[in-house]
């Protein structure tokens, strides 16, 4: 906390002194300074309002090692409290109604302004997924992606999302000021134009030509840059976060560590955590965490995404012409556009989906998850399950941690980053029981079978089922594993009393909330607090999603020996060692079976063929030199090393349990 600092009224010596150096004011009495006060560092200042001044006895050294003096000179300054050890010079307009804190520098802006009341941004709506307003979500200050996703997807729970909406307009209204703040240790050089915009401690904005009504909520831990060329309305950008070269931003939410740049534009969107825009543009999307666009020609529109990486070209179509831009596309974690893609809303895409070429009819892939989905010859063709034997798959969920910017010790968004977990289980057995029906019920046509517009070959639909089965195989296994593990049993019973869950929450239906994956009945009692007064707070909203992030896997267990009595047809209190043995082994196949086709997937990259265009002046010797020593060796790929060590460590963590099981006495 910061010292009380007393202020009091300019000596007549210190006016005088003021006057000598150039400086003005129409009404002196309406100065304070506080005690230390040095009037030889002010040069050249028009003062009017009223005015606190901070000890102004420091320096600064900048980047280049260049030494500058605290001081303000060349400057108007009205109705603003200054704080100690500030640097404020060559300001063309002026400075008004603001808060300034200790060891600011301000250079060479021209305007920097609070007019009337503000909110900052706080409150502001923005039209996300729907253009047409259905939709809308108001920001504000610590708005979560999960919250976000609640106001904007659940209508049908309209009480609470009518209170969710009250207590983001009661938050807004208890920020609203008429000064604005920039915060300790904040750098702001060569602006143009700052007006009703609420500056966190410790930002840099450099070279922005507009910021009109926003909050730039930078922290010690995690400083907020704004670069050049940058014009932000109606935003709010939080820490970690970089919105830079030429960047436009209109009714959008920033959230934390995210990057835009390289002449993005985006307008009423939403991003979340450790997003990414680069030269393309977006148009009400919601941006759940890991959303990746890098390329010029990419447009995303009325969609909602996350963990996603958008091909050069990807596009999407929001209306028909007819009732406007009414429609919204849903592409689920994971999901992937290769170049010059393009989707027809209304879709649904299901989880970790690659989709490939132009698909021109509404289409809901949801049930199928790791897919692909493919254009060929004007025909949408369906390849279920396939991404699960992917290695870029895999390299995707191993990086998406790695990448996390995030510093701030306050996380908004709470992610999890399981690849497996009852959400994409869950439509393993849906896409499982699916493909099943649809080879009993529909019959081969061409060797072919015809599903929501979308083709599916008979032997992909074979396959899928079985990499599916693989894949429910793998996670029920693990879940298993975990659960009996560095645990000794001398007997059935014990074994029985270990695998009864110890929580009832996680029965039942699983949701993905924009990167917090959790039951159902979790997400409507949370709900239903709302509605109820419960939870009557934006921050009893902030920590219930810490709660069920922390909760995921208690609950998981619940869930998966569910699953597991199902696919076994008998409950775990009839459990012996036998039928753990039994699961176990068959983990253990599917686990070593898609490891192998990870394995195999990854040769791919070290074909002759991925060697064209190596060792360019040179014959197949020299071609295969260079490509190694560009790309490595195949065993020693850190991705093929993880996927063997991966390979062993499974194999003897299932050697390990079957050997504890087999000491158990029937």
């Amino acid at each position: 906390m910061k010292p009380t600092i007393k202020y009091r009224k300019l000596t007549k010596d210190e006016t005088v002194s003021l006057t000598h150096k150039g400086c003005s004011c129409d009404d002196w009495s309406g100065i304070q300074v506080a005690e230390g006060f040095d009037p030889s560092r002010y040069f050249n200042v028009t003062f009017s309002g009223n005015i606190r001044l901070g000890r102004l006895n420091g320096t600064h050294t900048d980047e280049s090692g260049v030494i500058i003096r605290s001081g303000i000179t060349n400057a108007h300054i009205h109705n603003c409290d200054i704080g100690s050890n500030v640097v404020i010079c060559n300001i063309g307009d002026y400075i008004a109604n603001y808060r300034i804190g200790d060891n600011v520098i301000i250079k060479n802006c021209s305007k920097i302004h609070t007019e009337g009341t503000s909110t900052f941004g706080n409150g502001t709506k923005v039209a996300v997924l729907n253009e047409t307003g259905g939709r809308t979500v108001r920001i504000w200050d610590k708005l979560s992606a999960h919250e976000a996703y609640i106001i904007a997807l659940y209508r049908h729970r309209y009480k609470a999302i009518l209170n969710m909406e009250t207590l983001v307009s009661d938050y807004s209204e208890s920020v609203r000021s008429d000064r604005g703040v920039i915060g300790d240790g904040s750098t702001i050089v060569s602006c143009r134009n700052i007006r009703n915009v609420r500056i966190g401690p410790h930002s840099r904005i450099d070279g922005a030509i507009s910021l009109d009504e926003g909050s730039i909520n930078s922290c010690i831990e995690d400083p907020v840059f704004i670069g050049p060329g940058v014009i932000m309305e109606h935003f709010i950008v939080c820490s970690g976060s970089i919105v830079t070269e030429s960047t436009l931003i209109d009714k959008c939410f920033i959230g934390q560590g995210c990057v835009l740049g390289k002449h993005y534009s985006a307008e009423n969107s939403l991003f979340f955590a450790n997003c990414g825009g680069y030269h393309g543009e977006a148009c009400s999307i919601f941006a759940g965490p890991y959303t990746v666009t890098h390329h010029k020609s990419t447009l995303l529109i009325a969609g909602i995404f996350s963990f996603m990486n958008a091909g050069s070209g990807s596009n999407q179509s929001n209306h028909m012409y007819k009732l406007g831009p009414i429609h919204q596309g849903i592409m689920e974690r994971g999901s992937k556009t290769t170049s010059d893609s393009y989707v027809l809303w209304p879709a649904r895409i299901g989880p970790y989906t690659l989709v490939m070429g132009r698909h021109y009819k509404n289409m809901d892939t949801s049930s199928l998850p790791f897919s692909y989905l493919i254009e060929s010859n004007d025909e949408s063709i369906l390849v279920p399950g396939i991404n699960l034997r992917s290695v870029g798959t895999i390299r995707d969920a191993q990086k998406w941690p790695l990448r996390d910017r995030r510093k701030d010790p306050e996380k908004l968004d709470q992610v999890n980053f399981n690849l497996l977990s009852p959400y994409t289980i869950r439509k393993m057995f849906e896409g499982r029981e699916l493909l099943r029906k649809l080879k009993s019920v529909s019959g081969p046509v061409s060797g072919s079978y015809s599903y929501n517009n979308m083709v599916i070959r008979g032997n992909s639909l074979e396959r899928g089922i079985q990499m599916y089965q693989t894949g429910i195989n793998k996670f029920l296994g693990n879940s298993l594993i975990k659960r009996l593990e560095k645990t000794e049993f001398t007997s059935n019973s014990e074994l029985q009393k270990r695998l009864k869950p110890d929580h009832t929450m996680g029965k039942g239906e699983w949701v993905d909330l924009a990167g917090l994956i959790a039951p159902v009945k979790a997400v409507n009692k949370l709900l239903d607090d709302i509605e109820n007064g419960v939870i009557s707070t934006v921050g009893g909203v902030a920590e219930a999603f810490i709660r069920m992030h922390d909760s995921y896997y208690k609950w998981e267990w619940t869930w998966a020996c569910e699953r597991i009595e199902q696919e076994e047809g008998k409950p775990v209190k009839e459990f012996t060692a036998a039928d753990i043995i039994r699961i176990t082994e068959r983990w253990k196949k599917s686990v070593i079976d898609l490891d192998k086709m990870l394995y195999e997937d990854a040769r791919k990259e070290f074909t002759l063929s991925s060697m064209t265009g190596f060792g360019i002046d040179g014959g197949e010797e020299i071609k295969k030199l260079d490509f190694e020593q560009v790309r490595g060796a195949f065993e020693s790929n850190g991705v093929v090393s993880a996927i063997q060590d991966h390979i062993g460590q499974k194999d003897a963590l299932g050697n390990e349990l079957i050997e504890r099981m087999s000491r158990i006495k029937s």
